[in-house]
Protein backbone atom coordinates (compact mmCIF):
# COMPACT_ATOMS: atom_id res chain seq x y z
CA UNK A 1 0.00 0.00 0.00
CA UNK A 2 1.13 3.54 -0.70
CA UNK A 3 2.65 5.42 2.20
CA UNK A 4 2.97 8.99 0.95
CA UNK A 5 0.42 11.49 -0.29
CA UNK A 6 1.99 11.53 -3.75
CA UNK A 7 1.92 7.74 -3.95
CA UNK A 8 -1.76 7.71 -2.98
CA UNK A 9 -2.44 10.26 -5.70
CA UNK A 10 -0.61 8.09 -8.25
CA UNK A 11 -2.78 5.12 -7.25
CA UNK A 12 -5.91 7.19 -7.88
CA UNK A 13 -4.59 8.41 -11.24
CA UNK A 14 -3.65 4.91 -12.36
CA UNK A 15 -7.10 3.57 -11.50
CA UNK A 16 -8.79 6.38 -13.42
CA UNK A 17 -6.56 5.88 -16.46
CA UNK A 18 -6.94 2.11 -16.37
CA UNK A 19 -10.72 2.41 -16.41
CA UNK A 20 -10.60 4.89 -19.30
CA UNK A 21 -8.16 2.78 -21.28
CA UNK A 22 -10.21 -0.37 -20.77
CA UNK A 23 -13.35 1.38 -22.01
CA UNK A 24 -11.57 2.76 -25.08
CA UNK A 25 -9.93 -0.58 -25.90
CA UNK A 26 -13.24 -2.42 -25.58
CA UNK A 27 -14.99 0.14 -27.80
CA UNK A 28 -12.36 -0.20 -30.52
CA UNK A 29 -12.52 -4.01 -30.42
CA UNK A 30 -16.31 -4.15 -30.55
CA UNK A 31 -16.55 -1.58 -33.37
CA UNK A 32 -13.93 -3.44 -35.39
CA UNK A 33 -15.80 -6.71 -34.94
CA UNK A 34 -19.11 -5.04 -35.87
CA UNK A 35 -17.53 -3.52 -38.99
CA UNK A 36 -15.99 -6.80 -40.14
CA UNK A 37 -19.21 -8.73 -39.47
CA UNK A 38 -21.20 -6.22 -41.52
CA UNK A 39 -18.71 -6.47 -44.37
CA UNK A 40 -18.74 -10.28 -44.28
CA UNK A 41 -22.54 -10.37 -44.42
CA UNK A 42 -22.53 -8.06 -47.45
CA UNK A 43 -24.09 -5.06 -45.72
CA UNK A 44 -21.79 -2.45 -47.24
CA UNK A 45 -23.66 0.62 -45.98
CA UNK A 46 -23.54 -0.55 -42.37
CA UNK A 47 -19.87 -1.45 -42.75
CA UNK A 48 -19.05 2.04 -44.03
CA UNK A 49 -20.94 3.82 -41.26
CA UNK A 50 -19.40 1.53 -38.66
CA UNK A 51 -15.97 2.19 -40.15
CA UNK A 52 -16.42 5.93 -39.57
CA UNK A 53 -17.19 5.25 -35.90
CA UNK A 54 -14.22 2.90 -35.68
CA UNK A 55 -11.83 5.47 -37.18
CA UNK A 56 -13.07 8.06 -34.70
CA UNK A 57 -12.64 5.70 -31.75
CA UNK A 58 -9.15 4.65 -32.86
CA UNK A 59 -8.10 8.27 -33.31
CA UNK A 60 -9.44 9.13 -29.87
CA UNK A 61 -7.55 6.19 -28.36
CA UNK A 62 -4.39 7.36 -30.13
CA UNK A 63 -4.80 10.89 -28.77
CA UNK A 64 -5.23 9.51 -25.25
CA UNK A 65 -2.00 7.53 -25.62
CA UNK A 66 -3.59 4.10 -25.73
CA UNK A 67 -2.15 3.26 -29.15
CA UNK A 68 0.97 4.36 -30.98
CA UNK A 69 0.27 6.46 -34.06
CA UNK A 70 1.34 3.71 -36.45
CA UNK A 71 -0.65 1.07 -34.55
CA UNK A 72 -3.78 3.23 -34.95
CA UNK A 73 -3.09 3.64 -38.67
CA UNK A 74 -2.52 -0.10 -38.95
CA UNK A 75 -5.88 -0.93 -37.34
CA UNK A 76 -7.74 1.42 -39.70
CA UNK A 77 -5.83 0.25 -42.76
CA UNK A 78 -6.37 -3.45 -42.14
CA UNK A 79 -10.07 -2.91 -41.48
CA UNK A 80 -10.57 -0.95 -44.70
CA UNK A 81 -8.65 -3.62 -46.59
CA UNK A 82 -10.89 -6.33 -45.15
CA UNK A 83 -14.02 -4.35 -46.07
CA UNK A 84 -12.84 -3.96 -49.66
CA UNK A 85 -11.94 -7.65 -49.91
CA UNK A 86 -15.35 -8.68 -48.60
CA UNK A 87 -17.14 -6.28 -50.97
CA UNK A 88 -15.30 -7.54 -54.02
CA UNK A 89 -16.03 -11.20 -53.36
Amino acid sequence: MANSKSALKRVRQIKRRTDRNKALRTRVKSLRKKTLDAAESGNNEEAQSSMKLLASAVDRAWLKGLYHKKKAANIKSKTVKAIKAAASS
